[in-house]
Order: C-alpha cells, then structure tokens, then sequence
C-alpha cells in the first residue's frame, strides 16, 4: 500500500524526472496493491500533473485498487481537470465501476 497527498506526489515525480528516476517511480507506484491519494483538487491540476496523473491511473486501471480522497464533489472534476479529452479519459476510468462515498458532517479534526 502506498499514501501520497496529492500535491506532493506531483513533486515527487517532478523530481523524479529530474534526476531519471521517473519511470522506475512510477512502476513502484503501479505495483502498489492499493494506492490512496489524498486531497485530490485542493490545487489545480497543471498539464504536466493531468498527464502524471492520467499515467498512474492508466497503468492501474483495472489492475490495482486506487483510492481518492477529495473534498471537492465527484461532479466538480472535470472542471478542475480543464483538459476535456485527458478529463474524458480519467474519469472514464476513476468513475465508471467505482464504490463512491460521500461524507456528510462536520470535520472530525474540530476540537470539541
């Protein structure tokens, strides 16, 4: 299993294609058995993130499970992803066939 907020799994490939390290990086990340990324759409999504991203599911789609974890609505990614085809084909794969659920309530990090 492997967790990445989201923001820093793009720096870490960022890096990763700096030092040649990429594609063993993201074969490691493929091979995962689960993978959960967490506080999905909190930032926008550069070309170079919607193409890693769109990689990692690729490789996974159907293969490994792959959690997400957003604050923001299921219905509100294509906005955030921009790019109508990569958002097309992502979503085609994260949502079709998927278990969603939907949190309701108040944060649990409040202190009472």
């Amino acid at each position: 299993m492997a967790y990445f907020n989201v923001q820093k799994l793009f720096a870490r490939l960022q890096l990763a294609k700096s030092d040649g390290t990429y594609l063993k990086e993201i074969n490691r990340i493929e091979k995962q058995d689960l993978l959960l990324l967490d506080d999905f759409g909190l930032q926008p999504l550069t070309a170079t993130h919607r193409m890693d991203l769109l990689e990692i599911i690729e490789d996974r789609h159907g293969r490994r499970s792959t959690i997400i974890c957003s604050q923001l609505p299921v219905s509100n990614w294509y906005q955030l992803i921009e790019d109508s085809t990569i958002a097309d084909a992502l979503l085609d794969r994260l949502v079709h066939g998927a278990h969603r659920l939907e949190m309701k309530g108040e944060s649990m990090r409040k202190n009472h």
